[in-house]
């Protein structure tokens, strides 16, 4: 079986992810557009809206870019480490820092017996990195290269920035998709039908388009931020794909972050400060099993077997086989 090339990896999800980002932002100008359209009745109130709501995104994205970091680690109960106290983790972190081209990032431990590890900041000037007591604990050297490239990964590739954008632009949809739901119930429509009704006899047909836009406008209203979610969740898996291959980039060693992934989605340690908030951040997605897969749309990372196949496609490997897979699952 053929290698696969983990540059052309990083370039497939790449271009996947930038579409999936426009697909967002599609959505936010729609919404807003709609809303502009159904409030003025012109193009100028169309325009005014759609400003607003790229607007209310940027005012958003500017809160969470400066002091989102702060907010997570605080969270997560992270401490931050050195060579007297992480001597081991500090050279590796360095190790790959300076293969990865990037500045040094600030070093966390999380105080947790559950493996795991997330990166987070706006840019790689601005990083910190934070790995749980488990973590260095129950993975060898080689594993931990893994699971440190695929950090510093997130930290080179601007992940952090990147999966920032697309939440900033979720964020925006649901608020304004709130907004006019709320409008439209506190008389919006109604306001609507008398404006309409006091125009000439003739605007009949402009009247009655004008009530299909409305319903379209609530349907869009309603499945916007449903969609948008959606493809917030198709994001944070490519990039998490892209993370692994770029880790491969960095350690020339697949087997390290395959042996490492297998062994946290199969540890049986709840990570206790792990919530709903933070859990895409996390290498191995601390709030769901390895044997989950039904709910996959629904999920902030990629099926575990598949981020393995992959990386064991890229060392010329074939695919687990039935026996491999169900000791891997021998969770149940």
């Amino acid at each position: 079986m053929p290698a696969t090339s983990f540059r052309s990896q990083i370039s497939t999800n790449k271009r996947e992810s930038f579409f999936l980002v426009l697909i967002v932002l599609w959505i936010l100008i729609v919404l807003g557009a709609s809303i502009g359209y159904l409030l003025t009745r012109d193009l100028v109130g169309v325009v005014g809206a759609t400003t607003v709501a790229l607007l209310v995104g940027g005012l958003m994205a500017l809160g969470s870019y400066f002091g989102g970091d702060s907010l997570v680690l605080a969270a997560s109960q992270a401490r931050p480490v050195d060579d007297t106290t992480q001597p081991q983790l500090m050279d590796i972190v360095r190790e790959l820092t300076l293969a990865a081209g990037i500045p040094m990032p600030k070093v966390y431990v999380i105080p947790d017996s559950a493996p795991n590890a997330f990166a987070t900041g706006r840019d790689p000037k601005h990083a910190s990195i934070a790995v749980t007591t488990g973590l260095l604990e129950k993975l060898d050297r080689e594993e931990l290269q893994g699971v440190i490239g695929h950090e510093l990964s997130h930290v080179r590739n601007y992940d952090i920035r990147f999966t920032l954008l697309v939440g900033v632009l979720v964020g925006s949809i649901a608020l304004l998709a709130d907004f006019f739901l709320r409008f439209t119930f506190w008389g919006g429509m109604g306001g609507g039908r008398r404006s309409s009704s006091s125009s000439s006899s003739g605007s009949d047909s402009g009247g009655g388009i004008q009530v299909i836009v409305f319903f379209v406008a609530i349907v869009l209203a309603i499945l916007a931020p449903i969609a948008a979610r959606l493809v917030q969740l198709a994001v944070s898996r490519q990039r998490e794909y892209l993370a692994d291959a770029s880790s491969v980039d960095l350690t020339r060693n697949p087997q390290g972050l395959e042996t490492a992934l297998m062994k946290i989605a199969a540890d049986p340690d709840p990570l206790e400060v792990a919530n709903r908030a933070t859990q895409h951040l996390y290498v191995v997605n601390p709030m769901k099993k390895l044997s989950d897969r039904g709910s996959a749309l629904f999920s902030t990372h990629p099926p575990i077997l598949d981020r393995v196949n992959r990386l064991r496609a890229m060392n010329g490997q074939p695919p687990l086989d039935a026996a491999q897979v169900q000791a891997l699952r021998g969770l149940e």
